[in-house]
């Protein structure tokens, strides 16, 4: 081997390890910005929602999504399995309402009362039951509150299911019209107590 051969050896580990260098500082960064994408778009709140051409029914599906938003947080941070519970089974019941509300426009008036008191009043018990177990201690005014909205959970989950069968009151009503006339024009033709399919 020649001094040249040594130097050209020497020269070529130099450039590949700064090459490597490059690359690893290159898939670090990429690492990293997307780390930083996906902690934003867990932070960000949910997409705004498509105008409905609605001025009304939009707001009210905005303020709908976010108040998901904040019950989703409120379930991280609260650990009581039983509260848990609840919140889930409010936004499941929330996400119905507003979903029928999008479908059924003139329903809107029929959740006025929901929006603007029992919603956001709900979300300012749960917030309050948070910051107070987050204190981390004892004492009779946080205890006497959180108890208090423990117990008068269940009732807040049995209204808003009451808010959700409420929609559903003046199609209830058709059908059940529609199956008295049925009943009624079976009985005419006397194929009321037929199987069908029987001649």
């Amino acid at each position: 081997y020649r001094p040249a051969h040594f130097i050209c050896a020497a020269a070529a580990s130099i450039a590949v390890f700064i090459l490597a260098m490059g690359l690893c500082r290159s898939g670090a960064k990429q690492a990293g910005a997307n780390a930083d994408r996906a902690a934003q778009a867990a932070e960000a709140p949910a997409s705004k929602p498509a105008s409905t051409g609605n001025a009304e029914l939009d707001k009210t599906l905005k303020d709908g999504a976010l108040a998901l938003e904040e019950m989703r947080r409120l379930d991280r941070n609260i650990e009581d399995e039983k509260i848990s519970a609840d919140i889930v089974r409010l936004q499941q019941t929330s996400e119905k309402i507003f979903d029928y509300v999008k479908e059924h426009p003139d329903k809107l008036s029929d959740i006025r009362k929901f929006m603007n008191y029992y919603l956001p009043t709900t979300l300012k018990l749960l917030n309050a039951y948070d910051r107070m177990g987050a204190a981390g201690v004892e004492g009779a005014n946080i205890d006497g509150t959180m108890g208090r909205i423990d117990a008068m959970m269940d009732k807040v989950v049995e209204a808003f299911d009451k808010q959700l069968d409420a929609l559903f009151a003046d199609e209830a009503l058709d059908i059940s019209t529609d199956i008295t006339v049925l009943e009624q024009m079976l009985a005419q033709e006397g194929l009321g107590g037929m199987q069908m399919g029987q001649s």
